[in-house]
């Protein structure tokens, strides 16, 4: 797309159009906030870069661009937060990239859900794209953009991806940067990037977006290990097996591995645990006080505001031992594949915001993607990559703490062997 603009066969101001109509007509709930007049300004300008005049839509929970702050999906956090003025340091390494942002998309309040209710799949409308950052994949996969902004602090890029057929990457620990006004990492669980339909639209959003010391660790065994979870469905196992069978072609020697789930376990606690303390500091902030909040969002902010400081120092140690058995887990081997929903994507709904059992929502969504945390965790960096070409299933590659470039040259190869991607629906404006 931005090789048409560039050579004049479309223009930025006609493209960008045609995705606003598409967000309008396509839409499903994916976009939480259209901002025409920024949109059709910033295409407007004189544009350079890789994505020079492709249209872009941020998240609404992470960094924020110039006139579109995010507020998480809160209607209590948007009562209280004037658009900011100025890009954040990602939006604004984007955008001299050449995307053009226009609107924000779909999330859960406050992340807290692996689907981001009301908007809807794609590929069937009945299940969700996914959470936190559904509303992004559900824009991609539905051609209202080629790329969208996208954030991960328990499987939020990953899921969403899996859910809709796209690539995407949870960057490693510290290789996006995340301020200056966000600044939140979420003690290292959070990372920062976009979902795509290809990997190389991926691979080129990290090469603008990271900081010019990350992702540069090399892969070196030459082998990986495949990791199907007990309850995974036949067709998420074929898949898994599907791409460790291109791998092997590639000439990476394979072998199988146990689920970890004692790493699981303490992962997926260490996030909750960090998430829930940071609801509580950041509506204490604010102001804002349970009765604003729904149900779930009001538990887990009133379980947080009881955490004593003992539990979060705790959560604090738990990371960098994680990040130890992370890497000890990969002795031998340079990387994990496994399914990222090993039981199939979640239906719309399926998590409830009218509960207030704060322990059985995080239980299920450890279960509706098991081991996810890990990455975050550990601050590793993990690639998933859609398997079919008909609602393809998403596999996860996990890798080491900053070899993201290496995991995207890994990812390269074995996407190449592929089927493409039968997707719904058209990129907008795409000649």
């Amino acid at each position: 797309m931005a090789e048409a603009i560039a050579s004049g066969a479309v223009s930025a101001p006609d493209v960008m159009d045609a995705a606003m109509r598409a967000a309008e007509t396509r839409g499903q709930g994916a976009i939480a906030r259209l901002a025409p007049g920024l949109g059709r300004a910033g295409a407007a300008q004189p544009l350079q870069g890789p994505f020079s005049g492709v249209p872009f839509l941020g998240k609404d929970l992470g960094s924020g661009a110039a006139g579109l702050t995010p507020v998480a999906g809160s209607k209590a956090l948007a009562a209280r937060i004037a658009d900011q003025t100025t890009d954040s340091d990602l939006f604004a390494r984007f955008r001299r990239a050449g995307l053009v942002p226009f609107g924000l998309t779909t999330v859960p309040e406050f992340g807290l859900a692996l689907t981001s209710d009301p908007a809807a799949n794609p590929w069937d409308d009945t299940l969700s794209p996914g959470g936190s950052s559904g509303g992004a994949a559900a824009a991609v996969a539905a051609g209202i953009v080629a790329i969208a902004h996208a954030t991960d602090a328990a499987g939020s890029i990953r899921v969403p991806a899996a859910a809709c057929g796209l690539v995407g990457l949870k960057p490693s620990r510290s290789a996006i940067p995340q301020g200056p006004d966000h600044g939140n990492w979420l003690m290292g669980l959070a990372a920062e990037l976009v979902l795509a339909r290809s990997l190389r639209d991926v691979a080129t959003a990290f090469d603008i977006g990271a900081n010019p010391h990350a992702g540069h660790r090399p892969l070196t065994t030459g082998r990986l290990a495949l990791t199907i979870p007990e309850g995974t469905t036949p067709e998420a196992g074929r898949a898994a097996e599907t791409l460790a069978a291109v791998a092997k072609s590639a000439g990476y020697a394979i072998e199988t591995r146990p689920f970890p789930a004692p790493l699981a376990i303490r992962a997926a606690e260490t996030a909750r645990t960090i998430l829930t303390a940071s609801l509580a500091e950041w509506m204490t902030a604010f102001g804002i006080r349970p009765d604003d909040l729904s149900p779930l969002s009001a538990a887990v902010l009133r379980e947080g505001l009881a955490m004593p400081a003992s539990t979060l120092f705790k959560a604090s140690r738990d990371l960098a031992i994680l990040t130890d058995q992370w890497e000890r887990s990969l002795d031998g081997i340079d990387a994990i594949l496994s399914p990222v929903l090993p039981r199939g994507t979640p239906p719309k709904g399926a998590f409830d915001f009218t509960a207030t059992d704060p322990a059985a929502h995080f239980a299920q969504m450890e279960a509706t993607a098991p081991g996810a945390a890990i990455a975050n965790a550990a601050g590793a960096p993990a690639l998933v990559l859609p398997v079919g070409s008909h609602r393809p299933v998403g596999i996860q590659i996990a890798a080491r703490h900053d070899t993201d470039r290496a995991l995207l040259a890994l990812g390269a190869t074995l996407a190449a062997e592929l089927p493409p991607v039968a997707y719904p629906h058209p990129i907008a404006g795409h000649p």
